[in-house]
């Protein structure tokens, strides 16, 4: 009886000393996997960071949104960082629109332009001049180059040397088929700009208006520029959505994704 509670105890104090040894082992196993895990991210940060990188810039996120840049899967993540600050939002447009940066306009708490912008062309393309925010501005960009220009040369053989719209900034209420809204539309705060139409370097003159339903090549490059539009603003109406914008585009810089 004694021998058997002898046993019965170092078999306890057996299993007791293998599960502290297991324990252990698990720990440095943990502390080893995290120092490797450092190292390992250390090495990365390295690397991206380096003068020397072998990462192209539009694959580095240690670099900032260039406009010229091929798209990647970082790229819309680059716009967003970028739009989000005022000052390198700026710097990002410099070399690719022509732009001058303004006080913010505060016209009442529901009227408003902040990182406030004056801009008169994206890329090789013009504008009348528009008060907009930022944020438009650099979106607009990103569409010019790698949504306007490759349709246009793709359907009409031609680039775009001209944007046509109606503004950006309007102190109103949102406008919708059924009359008039409560609530203050995104143009309020500048934070949509409204396009009309394009015109190309050979002269030809494109409205949506006029354009829009035709088949044919204007038609085929207007559902191009539409669809294009709807990958760099967060919400993108055109004529297919209802007859308020039967003659325009209607890009916001926020919003759900909507493409229509």
């Amino acid at each position: 009886m004694r021998h058997g509670k002898r046993q019965q105890m170092a078999q306890q104090a057996a299993n007791s000393q293998r599960q502290k040894n297991e324990r252990g082992d698990a720990v440095t196993n943990g502390v080893a996997a995290f120092f490797f895990a450092g190292v390992l991210a250390f090495a990365v940060y390295q690397a991206l960071v380096h003068p020397d990188t072998p990462v192209p810039r539009e694959w580095n996120p240690m670099q900032p949104l260039v406009i010229s840049d091929p798209v990647t899967p970082l790229t819309s993540w680059k716009l967003n960082r970028a739009a989000a600050s005022f000052d390198q939002c700026v710097a990002t447009l410099q070399g690719n629109a022509s732009i001058r940066g303004r006080e913010p306009l505060e016209e009442s708490a529901q009227c408003y332009i902040r990182d406030r912008v004056n801009l008169r062309g994206v890329g090789s393309a013009a504008l009348s001049s528009i008060e907009t925010r930022c944020g438009v501005a650099l979106r607009t960009a990103m569409w010019e180059q790698h949504s306007l220009q490759p349709a246009a040369a793709e359907f009409l053989g031609a680039s775009v040397s001209r944007i046509d719209h109606i503004g950006s900034y309007n102190c109103r209420a949102m406008r919708t088929s059924s009359g008039p809204s409560t609530r203050m539309s995104t143009h309020a705060t500048a934070d949509a700009i409204d396009i009309t139409g394009f015109g190309l370097a050979d002269g030809t003159q494109i409205k949506l208006l006029a354009d829009w339903d035709p088949v044919g090549p204007k038609a085929s490059f207007l559902r191009a520029a539409r669809d294009g539009a709807c990958e760099w603003f967060g919400l993108t109406l055109s004529p297919d959505y209802n007859r308020l914008h039967a003659d325009h585009f209607h890009l916001q810089s926020r919003g759900w994704g909507g493409c229509r």
